[in-house]
């Protein structure tokens, strides 16, 4: 498309339009409609000589700003919360926080990646360095140390890391302080077996808790306990301390059961019967618990006092051979050298106790007791059977086997 043709001669010179300036002046069109939203002619000349609009100003960039809570320097920060990093003006590329203990705090980012939150709480009495970085920004330190907690408590727990137990022994806790909420102190610890099988806690009391299968421990068991007490809240202001974990093994199967209407104890190892010994039990007047019970204590020679056990003075014997504890209240089965061979499968004449034939010394190998003693470990069961006394309770001694699987997973606060 051209433009009119228009003559030179008949214009005045002032009115004559060279066709270098219509060309000028069909450019600046284009120019105005790209800076349409300008309406000074200012802006219009600026734009046509090649300038930015002055309307047009560039948003300058805003420097990330980071926040760390608990805040930066706080010496006694609450490890009751979770630790939060946020960020303005700007998005995180890293925020990693480290204890003093070489622990590493993990968190997680919202969508924005514009907080990070701590999955846990930080540990009291730590100090923890932040270190986090917006994309594009230098990193940001900060560090605060957290209060330690003022009352604590710990669970003492059997049996021993490390140590081989027979195949009815519990992992059983005991706390220094009553715990009131059981609920969070039991989701702290968790007890894990290999082979796998259902393992549950059962509350006695507010300072007993055990764990065990449904049935015995199977032989060759390892046993893992995972305490995660450490700043766990078991009542108000007293809080654990322990974050450890600690492994048992399940050795052969040794399953004894003392009949005291025939007087005969027969041990089973494996399945199969390893012994059968002779016994006496507890006497008309001082029967014998019945039930299942678990060795929970053992020692080659104890001192036995009658006055212990709301007896009187009816015996003190500094020396009694091969005695193993079954209950908390005093019930062992042991080896008796004061007793005369005739009454071991014939009589019940003790107070309360299975006794085996033994020697004074505890050293004859032949004799009943030492050979039971010497076949026997930690968590070993024993069943008593007809002994005219009803059965033990779950709580003397580390006989939870006494109670039904219902029973058992009822007193789980969880």
């Amino acid at each position: 498309m051209g433009v009119s043709h228009i003559s030179n001669r008949s214009e005045k010179p002032s009115e004559r339009w060279s066709r270098r300036g219509i060309l000028t002046v069909l450019g600046v069109v284009p120019a105005a409609v790209l800076t349409g939203c300008s309406g000074s002619a200012g802006a219009a000349e600026s734009a046509s000589s090649g300038g930015a609009p002055a309307t047009a100003s560039v948003k300058a960039t805003k420097t990330p700003t980071v926040k760390v809570s608990p805040a930066d320097g706080t010496k006694k920060a609450d490890f009751s919360a979770p630790v939060t990093v946020t960020v303005t003006d700007g998005t995180f590329a890293t925020v990693k926080v480290t204890g003093n203990d070489g622990s590493t705090l993990a968190g997680t980012f919202n969508a924005a990646k514009t907080k990070w939150t701590s999955t846990k709480n930080p540990y009291s009495g730590t100090k923890y360095t932040v270190a986090a970085q917006a994309q594009g920004a230098a990193a940001k330190t900060a560090t605060f140390t957290t209060k330690s907690p003022g009352e604590t408590f710990v669970g003492y727990f059997t049996p021993e890391a490390n140590s081989t137990s027979g195949v009815g022994m519990p992992v059983s806790i005991n706390f220094t302080h009553a715990v009131k909420d059981r609920a969070a102190v039991q989701k702290a610890i968790t007890v894990t077996a290999e082979p796998a099988v259902e393992v549950v806690g059962h509350w006695f009391s507010d300072t007993r808790l055990d764990f065990r299968p449904e049935t015995y421990w199977a032989a060759g068991t390892k046993i893992t306990l995972s305490l995660r007490l450490k700043d766990v809240e078991g009542q108000d202001g007293i809080y654990g301390v322990q974050s450890k974990d600690v492994t048992f093994d399940i050795g052969r199967e040794q399953i004894s059961t003392v009949d005291l209407s025939s007087k005969e104890m027969v041990v089973k190892r494996d399945g199969k019967t390893l012994a059968t010994y002779p016994v006496s039990g507890g006497n008309a007047q001082h029967t014998t618990w019945s039930g299942i019970m678990v060795i929970s204590e053992r020692f080659k020679q104890t001192r036995m006092e009658s006055s212990t056990v709301g007896l009187g003075d009816e015996y003190d014997i500094s020396d009694v051979p091969h005695a193993q504890r079954l209950t908390t209240s005093g019930t062992f089965v042991h080896g008796n050298y004061w007793a005369s061979t005739s009454v071991f499968g014939h009589e019940n004449t003790s107070h309360g106790c299975v006794g085996l034939h033994d020697a004074k010394g505890a050293n004859n190998t032949s004799v009943a007791g030492y050979k039971f003693y010497d076949s026997s470990m930690l968590g070993d069961v024993v069943i008593v059977k007809n002994s005219g006394e009803k059965t033990v309770a779950a709580d003397n001694g580390l006989n939870g086997w006494n109670l039904s699987w219902a029973d058992w997973k009822a007193g789980s606060a969880v």
